[in-house]
C-alpha cells in the first residue's frame, strides 16, 4: 500500500479552467480516511497553493515553487531554498535578446515588470496576483526561481543561451509551454519530496505522483509509482515510456484512476 499521494495541479489535478472537480475532491478525501499523505507539489507560489487547500478542506503538505519551499500541514517551512545571490543577479541584470516576460518569485510574492492581465485567469480560485515593479530593483538575494513566459520556440532558444551561460549552476525546466523556469541547481519536485518522505519516515517506494510538464519528471521518475497524465507534454511522455499514461485532466481523470486502485488496487486500470 502506498502511504503518500503527490499531486502536480495545473494540467493534472486541476482542470483547465483551474479548478478541482467533484469527483476529484472525494477521492482525495478518500485517501485522507485512508491515512494516506496528500501532498500537493506545484510550481505555484505558497500564497497561491495554501488557499486552494484550505478552500478544498485538505489539510496536507505543500511543494511549491517547483521544489523550493516545503511546508507540513500547518504552513510551517521545513525547506527553503533560493538562488544563489549571484546567480539571480545575472539573471534579472543580463540581456537575454528575448522578447518573453521575466516573473520573479520571491517570499512575499510574485514580481514582474509587465502587467498580464491573462495570466490571473489560472489564479482565480486564491486570487495570487502579481506585483508590478522593475525587478533589476530587487535584492539579489531571496529569490527562489525565476520564470521567462513567451512563444515556446522563443523560450528554445533562450534556454540554449541559458545553458551556455550558466551550465551546470541551475536547473532549467519548462513547467508549461509557454513557462521556461531557472531554478536552484538540484531543486526539483523529486528532491523535494525526497526530503519530505525522509521527514514523514516514508520511503519514495510508498509514495505515488502524478504530473504533465517537464518539471515533474524527476518526481515521477523517482516514486515507487508514477502515473503521466493523457494530455503531459510529449518530452515528458518520450523520457518516461516505462510509466502508465491516463486520460486527460479535463475529464478527471486522476479521480477515475484513483477510485479503480482504491476499489481494485491489482487491477490493471484501463484509461476512459
Amino acid at each position: 500500500m502506498y502511504r503518500l499521494a503527490a499531486f502536480d495541479m495545473d494540467g493534472t489535478l486541476l482542470t483547465p479552467e483551474h479548478r478541482v472537480g467533484p469527483e476529484t475532491l472525494a477521492v482525495l478525501n478518500q485517501l485522507v480516511a485512508r491515512q494516506i499523505t496528500v501532498t500537493f507539489a506545484t510550481g505555484r507560489h505558497y500564497l497561491d497553493a495554501q488557499p486552494i487547500m484550505a478552500q478544498l478542506g485538505l489539510q496536507g503538505f505543500l511543494i511549491t515553487g517547483n521544489g523550493t519551499r516545503i511546508y507540513d500541514r500547518h504552513g510551517q517551512c521545513l525547506q527553503a531554498t533560493d538562488l544563489p545571490p549571484d546567480i539571480a543577479e545575472a539573471v534579472i541584470h543580463s540581456h537575454w535578446q528575448t522578447s518573453a516576460g521575466m516573473h520573479v518569485f520571491r517570499d512575499e510574492g510574485w514580481l514582474t515588470e509587465s502587467a498580464t492581465p491573462a495570466m490571473l485567469q489560472a489564479h482565480h480560485l486564491s486570487g495570487f496576483g502579481y506585483q508590478l515593479t522593475d525587478p533589476r530593483r530587487l535584492p539579489a538575494f531571496g529569490n527562489s526561481k525565476i520564470c521567462f513566459v513567451g512563444e515556446h520556440e522563443e523560450l528554445q532558444s533562450l534556454l540554449g543561451r541559458l545553458r551556455v551561460y550558466f551550465g551546470e549552476q541551475v536547473d532549467l525546466c519548462f513547467s508549461a509551454y509557454d513557462c521556461l523556469e531557472v531554478l536552484p541547481a538540484g531543486c526539483n519536485k523529486g528532491s523535494a519530496l525526497a526530503l519530505l518522505s525522509g521527514h514523514l519516515n516514508v520511503t519514495l517506494d510508498e509514495c505515488m505522483a502524478f504530473g504533465d510538464a517537464m518539471n515533474d519528471k524527476e518526481m515521477l521518475a523517482s516514486v515507487g509509482h508514477g502515473v503521466v497524465m493523457g494530455n503531459a507534454l510529449p518530452q515528458l511522455k518520450a523520457l518516461l515510456p516505462q510509466l502508465p499514461v491516463i486520460g486527460h485532466c479535463e475529464t478527471q481523470a486522476v479521480a477515475h484512476y484513483l477510485a479503480h486502485w482504491l476499489r481494485s488496487p491489482h487491477v490493471p486500470y484501463t484509461p476512459v
